[in-house]
This record gives structure tokens, C-alpha cells and sequence, in this order.
């Protein structure tokens, strides 16, 4: 790319990367949308989503990605399938830097995500999607009346053991140690619901499941944390609730971000504290991290890129 600069550039292409390339897309900025190592974000691994306004039968993630990318790219959104590798944001002109290329653009919005924490074990990515989950409130409803396993001691493990009391029969909390790390509050609801079941002192060890007639978890092998002893246990799902980390490693030393590394904006706003600088989607929410609250930020974004961008006479 040559040393002129353009609009709007989008780094990230999950649900608010595309919501932001198409309202920028709309108000004729001709955003350029930077895919990333992920096009598509988390959901490109999520199987059925079911609770996306406008699709009543459901619709796999990756072709909802699909269709976002189609309507910003209809209305003049321009896709570079590569990694940033570097950002200098500071000044009028924000610099891009990918691989031996440049892009610059007077206004940048990050919708760089985040990631679930996994265990790093093989068969998460084989039965992801197919009874491995790492959000219990996008899939908790495809295991009304079943048995499920939930991995972590901390807030957001008790949090999604008791939400899949509303639909699972059955609750397993697998935890490393006797003790849980969760507030007090969190560990008294986890504690106190009967159809929640706690398993101390154990990891899971190893996802049991078949490929065939259909990809799907058929039990978890356990192992004790005190003894190393093993054992298989029954299960339909297994639902990894150890933290999310937010992809904003690119932005260390340059924008405000939080103990766990998610970028600070102002209040009912995406502005960082860099003019010019737009953040939204997973990458600030570490509450919500739903398809539709990080495409309502990429909108918002690209709102406040437009704003920013008028009052410039730009």
C-alpha cells in the first residue's frame, strides 16, 4: 500500500468488525477490514447459534460470518485477508503495519476479540462444537435433560454450572483443588443448588466421544490431582470454564486496558483515550461476549468514527 492514507481501517473480523465495516461501509467511508489470524472470530467454531435476531431456524456460525462479510462488502467494505503485526496510533494518520506492508488510515477501530482459555487438549478440537463448549449461554439449551460437566473454581465456571441448571439435568462442577476461587456469593448459589454436584481434586484428563453415526461427547476420562489415579465418567457435554483472554496484546503500552488486558472506552461510547482510536466487541466486554452485543459495538463504532471524521471535515 502506498503512503496515502484512507478512511476507516477495521482491525478483526468477528460480529463487530463486520457490523462496524458495514455502517462505515454505508456512510461511504470505504472501510478496510484486516480478517486476522481468525477470520470470523469465535464463531466460526460455534456449531448452531440460535439466538441471533432474524435467524427464527438457527444458523451455523461460520455461515453467519459468511453473511455479515457479504452485506459489508455490498456496501463498499474492502477485505484484506492478513495479520497486523504492529500499530502506530499515535497523530492524525494511524500506521498499520502488515508483514513488509503499511495501511494508513485517520481512524482506527479494533474488533480484535477474545479468546476462550482452553486445556489444551486435542480432543477439545475435536468434539468442539459437537458437545464441547466454552459458552454456556450460547449452547446451554442443546443439553435440556442431559448430564454435563463444568471446568473451572472461579466466578465464571459457578456462573455457567448454575445457568445450565436451567436446562441440563444434571451439573458437574470438576475442579483442581477443594476450594473454589469464586466470590463468596457465587460459590453459595453454585453450593446451595441440588442439581449442581461438585467433583474436587480432579482434572479432566482426556474427551471421550465418537465420530460416528455422528460427532458427539460420550464421557470424560478424570484424574485426581492428589493421587494420579483415573477414572472415565458418563457425560453429553463439557462446557471449559477457566477465563477468556482478550486479543489486545497489539495494544499493550498503547491504550488503557484492565488487569485482564481489556481495552478501557468511555462510557456509552467506543472511544479510547487515543483520538481517532475506536474499540468494540469482546475485546472491551468481559460481561457479555454475545454475537449480538458485539455487533450492537461495532456499529456504535463506526458511528463514532463517522462523528470523528465529520468534525475533522474529513
Amino acid at each position: 500500500m502506498d503512503s496515502s492514507f484512507e478512511r476507516v481501517g477495521i482491525i478483526g473480523s468477528g460480529p463487530a468488525g463486520w457490523t462496524a465495516a458495514l455502517y462505515a461501509g454505508r456512510a461511504g467511508l470505504e472501510p478496510t477490514v484486516f480478517t486476522g489470524w481468525e477470520p470470523g472470530g469465535q464463531l466460526m467454531i460455534t456449531t448452531d447459534v440460535e439466538n441471533y435476531p432474524g435467524f427464527p431456524e438457527g444458523v451455523m456460525g461460520p455461515e453467519m460470518m459468511s453473511l455479515f462479510r457479504r452485506q459489508a462488502e455490498r456496501f463498499g467494505a474492502k477485505v484484506v485477508e492478513s495479520h497486523v503485526d504492529a500499530v502506530e496510533l499515535d497523530g492524525p494518520v494511524k500506521t498499520l503495519q502488515l508483514g513488509d506492508q503499511t495501511a494508513r488510515f485517520q481512524t482506527v477501530i479494533i474488533s480484535t476479540g477474545a479468546s476462550a482459555k482452553w486445556l489444551g487438549l486435542e480432543s477439545e478440537k475435536t468434539f468442539g462444537g459437537y458437545g464441547v463448549s466454552a459458552c454456556a449461554t450460547c449452547d446451554g439449551f442443546f443439553f435440556r435433560g442431559k448430564k454435563v460437566i463444568v471446568v473451572g473454581g472461579g466466578d465464571t465456571a459457578m456462573e455457567e454450572a448454575n445457568y445450565l441448571t436451567r436446562h441440563a439435568e444434571r451439573v458437574f462442577v470438576v475442579h483442581r483443588r477443594d476450594t473454589l476461587r469464586a466470590s463468596q456469593i457465587m460459590q453459595q448459589r453454585a453450593l446451595n443448588n441440588p442439581k449442581i454436584e461438585f467433583i474436587w481434586n480432579a482434572a479432566v484428563d482426556e474427551i471421550l466421544g465418537e465420530m460416528e453415526p455422528v460427532r458427539q461427547v460420550t464421557g470424560v476420562r478424570l484424574r485426581s490431582t492428589l493421587d494420579d489415579s483415573t477414572w472415565e465418567m458418563p457425560i453429553d457435554g463439557v462446557f471449559i470454564a477457566i477465563g477468556h483472554s482478550p486479543n489486545s496484546s497489539l495494544f499493550h503500552g498503547l491504550l488503557d486496558m484492565d488487569e485482564t488486558g481489556y481495552l478501557k472506552v468511555e462510557p456509552f461510547s467506543t472511544k479510547t483515550k487515543i483520538p481517532g482510536v475506536f474499540a468494540c466487541g469482546d475485546v472491551i466486554d468481559s460481561v457479555y461476549r454475545q454475537a449480538v452485543t458485539a455487533a450492537g459495538t461495532g456499529c456504535m463504532a463506526a458511528i463514532d468514527a463517522e462523528r470523528y471524521l465529520e468534525a475533522l471535515g474529513a
